[in-house]
């Protein structure tokens, strides 16, 4: 009887002990590993997010995706546990167009889209006829009509706001030939263009540098236009998971002075804080 016992209690206690699934085989308890979805490339202002969440005993995971129209979808089906790539205008058409069930965490940076071009010496010397490639989809690609408005090259329908096609362009007098592909290509085909409207991630991914490498950077005066609010990037996550522990931690330790200070010294400023607008 007492073999049975004390075999009853064996079975017990080998099972407690796989049943924590916190501890390796050491018997060091893991971390837990959270996945957040990027496109594009470096991204040195998450190191420091990084190494704290490591204290805190969480290992964050940065998948890079190479387009922008996989992130949310992966997010949505629970392949990833946050995203951080887009803005709310971009985000809020993808939640109209697919319906997806996810929301607003928090907020990061503010990128500044940039008239590249490998031909063009400035503004005043566009050619006539100039082909300008813009990005594809609606958000961004409005936005880049917006700076091309901006930069006094065309003009765009202002009822539209920020969300103009180029059916909606009302005054091109330089004839300019505006095409469009998807924003994570446009650098790579600058070379093939006489101008290129780039977001400013994917433009550093490329090796360029928005303060010095554009003709013109788009300039974002939230006091002035508060519509231009929309273009803050954003922390993404599903709803119902704003209040997980780890999620916030990454919002805490993103909005910190380090990552400011990244921003500065590592991307000569092409991002600012956009918590503190």
């Amino acid at each position: 009887m007492k073999k049975i016992i004390l075999s009853i209690l064996f079975i017990a206690l080998l099972v407690a002990c796989g049943s924590k699934g916190t501890e390796g085989e050491t018997g060091e308890t893991e971390n837990k590993k959270v996945v957040l979805g990027v496109v594009g490339e470096p991204y040195k202002y998450w190191d420091p997010v990084i190494e704290k969440l490591k204290a805190d005993g969480i290992d964050l995971e940065l998948k890079v995706y190479s387009e922008y129209s996989i992130p949310n979808n992966a997010l949505n089906a629970g392949d990833i546990d946050i995203n951080a790539f887009q803005h709310y205008l971009y985000l809020n058409q993808e939640i109209e167009n697919f319906d997806y069930k996810i929301t607003v965490l928090g907020d990061t940076i503010v990128d500044p889209l940039g008239l590249y071009t490998k031909k063009v010496e400035n503004l005043d010397s566009v050619p006539e006829g100039a082909t300008i490639l813009i990005p594809d989809d609606i958000s961004n690609g409005g936005r880049a009509l917006k700076l091309l408005e901006a930069a006094g090259l065309i003009e765009v329908d202002p009822a539209k706001g920020y969300l103009p096609s180029v059916l909606d362009i009302t005054s091109n007098p330089k004839n300019l030939e505006i095409k469009s592909s998807q924003s994570d290509l446009t650098p790579s085909l600058l070379e093939d263009v006489d101008l290129a409207v780039i977001n400013g991630d994917l433009a550093i991914s490329f090796g360029l540098k928005p303060s010095e490498d554009t003709i013109y950077l788009e300039e974002l005066d939230f006091e002035a236009n508060p519509a231009a609010k929309e273009l803050i990037n954003v922390l993404v996550v599903r709803e119902g998971d704003e209040k997980r522990e780890e999620l916030l931690k990454i919002k805490e330790y993103f909005q910190s002075e380090e990552v400011k200070a990244i921003f500065e010294d590592y991307y000569f400023g092409a991002f600012k804080a956009a918590w503190e607008y």
